[in-house]
C-alpha cells in the first residue's frame, strides 16, 4: 500500500467501524474483566468474547497481521499500523481482533515455518482464540542476549533432550504450548547453532520454579515464568523451522512484534490526550478553567507534537516494510522501539499532572499505564540495546576522515570549492571564517 496521508474510502470505512467498535464494545471490558486479557476463556468471558470476535471476522479484520494464505488479511504494514493505532486503546482489542501478544508473533512463525501437523495442532486453535501460547527464550543470567544462552538441546536417537532454564516466559502457566529456543550446535555461533522447538506444556521435565507478576497486578493475571527444562525429551517433529536456524526464525518474529507494539502505543497515547483535553475543559481553579492555563495548553500541545512525530516514525517504518527495504526497516524499527517508552511516559505523566491526586489512584488507569512504560522499555529488547545497535548500524555508513582534520575543515572546503569552480571564476576570495567576538574584551574596552 502506498500512503500519501490519505486512505482509500473503503478501508477508511473499516477503520471508522473499528474505532467505534473499540470505544463502545471493547473498552468497557477493561472494567468488567480487568487483567484477564491473557487468560484462556472461562464460562463468563466465553459469553462475550467469541461474539465480539465474530463481528470482527465479518468485517474482514481478523488477524490483520497475517497474509491471507496464513489465515489473515494481508493488509501490509501501513494498513496494519492504521488498524493497530486504534486497537492500542485497550488490550482487549487485541483479543477481539486476533492480534494478542505473544500469540501474534507465535502464530506468525508457526504459519511461516511450521509443519502441517504443527499448524493443525497449534496454529488453528491459536488463531481461533481457543488456546494460549508462550515464547520461552530469555534466560535468568543472559536476559535476552542469545550469545550467552546456556539452554541446550542434544540429539538422542530420533529425539532431542533439552536442558536449561528460561526466565520471563510470559503466560507459561496458562499456555497450551511453549516455543523454546535452545543451542543445538555449540561449535557454531548462536546465529548458526540454535533451534526453536514447539513443546506441549505438560511434557515431562518442564518444571515451574517460580511465577513472577508485574508490580501491582492481580494474582489471577498472567504470570512470567521461571522454567527449568530438565531432560525434556521431544521428537524431531517438535522443531520449528530448519535445524540450527532458530535465530533467523526468531528474528522474523521479533521485528514484527516490536513494530506492532509501537503501533499500538499510538492508540494508548491518543486515549490519554483525550483524557487531558476533557479534564482541562472540565476543571476550574484560580479564577478560570484549566484549559485557560498556559501550562496546561503547553502540556496538551507538547503531547500532540510528540505523538505526531512518533506516529510519522512508525508509519515510515511500516512503509519501508511494505517496500521490502529490510535494512532500512530494521533501523527504523529500532528507532521507533527506542523512542516509544519516552513518548508514552511523557504523555502519561502529563495526564497524571492534569488529573492531580485523582490521577494517582486506582480510579483511573494512568498509574497502570505509567508502569507499563517500563515494560515497553524492556520487552522485545531493552531500549539502550536498540539504541546501541542502531548506532552501530548507522556508523557503517560513515568513513573516517582522510587526514588529521575533519572533512568540514575550512581550508579543505576552500580547496574543494576552488577545484570545483576555479576554471569558471576570475578569482575566489579567500575570506577567513567568521570569528566569535570576545565579548569580555569588548566590555573591558
Amino acid at each position: 500500500m502506498g500512503w500519501d496521508f490519505s486512505t482509500e474510502p473503503e478501508f477508511q470505512e473499516k477503520l471508522d467501524w473499528a474505532n467505534a467498535f473499540v470505544r463502545n464494545e471493547l473498552e468497557p471490558l477493561d472494567i468488567i474483566f480487568p487483567g484477564q486479557e491473557w487468560l484462556p476463556l472461562d464460562g463468563e468471558r466465553r459469553k462475550v468474547i467469541p461474539g465480539l470476535q465474530d463481528q470482527v471476522r465479518k468485517q474482514g479484520l481478523w488477524a490483520p497481521h497475517l497474509d491471507p494464505e496464513l489465515g489473515g488479511q494481508g493488509f501490509g504494514a501501513v494498513k496494519l499500523c492504521l488498524i493497530n493505532e486504534i486497537l492500542g486503546r485497550t488490550t482487549w482489542a487485541s483479543v477481539a481482533f486476533g492480534t494478542m501478544a505473544p500469540d501474534t508473533g507465535n502464530s506468525e512463525i508457526l504459519a511461516r515455518f511450521g509443519t502441517e501437523e504443527q499448524k493443525a495442532t497449534y496454529l488453528e486453535p491459536l488463531l481461533a482464540g481457543e488456546i494460549k501460547s508462550c515464547f520461552s527464550v530469555t534466560e535468568p543470567q543472559g536476559g535476552g542476549d542469545p550469545k550467552v544462552f546456556t539452554t541446550i538441546a542434544v540429539k538422542d536417537g530420533d529425539d532431542w533432550m533439552i536442558n536449561g532454564r528460561k526466565y520471563f516466559s510470559s503466560n507459561a502457566d496458562v499456555a497450551q504450548f511453549l516455543i523454546v529456543m535452545a543451542i543445538t550446535d555449540p561449535e557454531q555461533s548462536v546465529v548458526r547453532g540454535s533451534s526453536l522447538f514447539v513443546i506441549p506444556r505438560g511434557t515431562p521435565g518442564i518444571i515451574f520454579e517460580d511465577n513472577h507478576h508485574l508490580h501491582a497486578t492481580r494474582d489471577y493475571e498472567a504470570h512470567h515464568g521461571l522454567l527449568h527444562y530438565d531432560n525434556v525429551r521431544v521428537p524431531d517433529s517438535a522443531m520449528l523451522g530448519p535445524v540450527n536456524a532458530g535465530f533467523q526464525v526468531m528474528q522474523t518474529r521479533m521485528a514484527g512484534g516490536r513494530l506492532h507494539m509501537s503501533m499500538r502505543a499510538i492508540g494508548l497515547c491518543n486515549r490519554i490526550i483525550e483524557m487531558i483535553g476533557e479534564r482541562a475543559k472540565s476543571r476550574f481553579t484560580q479564577g478560570s478553567s484549566l484549559a485557560d492555563k498556559q501550562f496546561v495548553q503547553g502540556f496538551l500541545a507538547d503531547s500532540y507534537i510528540e505523538l505526531l512525530q512518533y506516529r510519522m516514525m512508525v508509519l515510515h517504518a511500516s512503509w519501508l516494510v511494505d517496500q521490502g527495504d529490510t535494512v532500512g526497516a530494521r533501523r527504523e524499527i529500532a528507532a521507533v522501539k527506542a523512542t516509544m517508552p519516552r513518548v508514552v511516559r511523557n504523555i502519561v505523566e502529563r495526564g497524571i499532572q492534569i488529573h492531580g491526586a485523582l490521577g494517582t489512584t486506582d480510579k483511573l488507569p494512568l498509574m497502570k499505564w505509567l508502569g507499563n512504560t517500563m515494560v515497553y522499555g524492556i520487552a522485545d529488547g531493552p531500549t539502550d540495546v536498540h539504541r546501541a545497535n542502531l548506532g552501530k548500524a548507522l556508523l557503517k555508513d560513515f568513513e573516517p576522515a582522510a587526514d588529521e582534520w575533519p572533512t568540514e575543515f575550512y581550508d579543505y572546503r576552500l580547496a574543494r570549492a576552488k577545484e570545483k569552480y576555479g576554471d569558471l571564476l576570475t578569482s575566489i576570495p579567500h575570506l577567513p571564517p567568521a570569528r566569535v567576538p570576545n565579548w569580555q574584551a569588548e566590555l573591558e574596552w
